[in-house]
């Protein structure tokens, strides 16, 4: 349903908490796309963080680390962008400061994860050392 969204302009109706990421097979090589929520945003930057909630093994994940050039939808804006995997330890961070803003949202993407967190931030930021997060650097 997200993608249809986008698909008919009405991508700015879920804010700015989501982007729809068009990126290319790294064996098909034929554009594929995926709604992905953003666990933090950088307007100076021009970056958009995400996390790959089904790991390392998601198709969306392994075609960005085959072809890191990529481009995002946010609302009705589109840019290109460049994919950057995130250290382990930049994603125990990016994950304590998704859960200080969205306790709720953090925790149940720990369970589905397979993670146990108490809410605590040492919790969090262990779970975000297994959980594999992008940057996507727009230009």
């Amino acid at each position: 349903m997200p993608i249809r969204l986008y698909r008919v302009g009405l991508g700015w109706l879920l804010g700015g908490r989501f982007l729809l990421l068009h990126h290319r097979g790294r064996v098909s090589g034929k554009t594929r796309q995926v709604v992905l929520e953003v666990v933090h945003h950088d307007s100076a930057a021009k970056t958009y963080t995400v996390a790959s909630g089904f790991g390392a093994k998601a198709d969306w994940y392994r075609n960005l680390l085959a072809h890191p050039e990529v481009r995002v939808q946010v609302g009705n804006r589109n840019k290109t962008a460049t994919a950057m995997p995130l250290p382990t330890e930049e994603g125990a961070d990016v994950l304590v400061r998704y859960a200080a803003r969205h306790s709720r949202a953090a925790k149940a993407l720990c369970r589905y994860m397979g993670f146990e967190v108490d809410g605590s931030a040492a919790d969090f930021a262990e779970a975000g050392r297994h959980i594999p997060f992008v940057r996507l650097v727009t230009h």
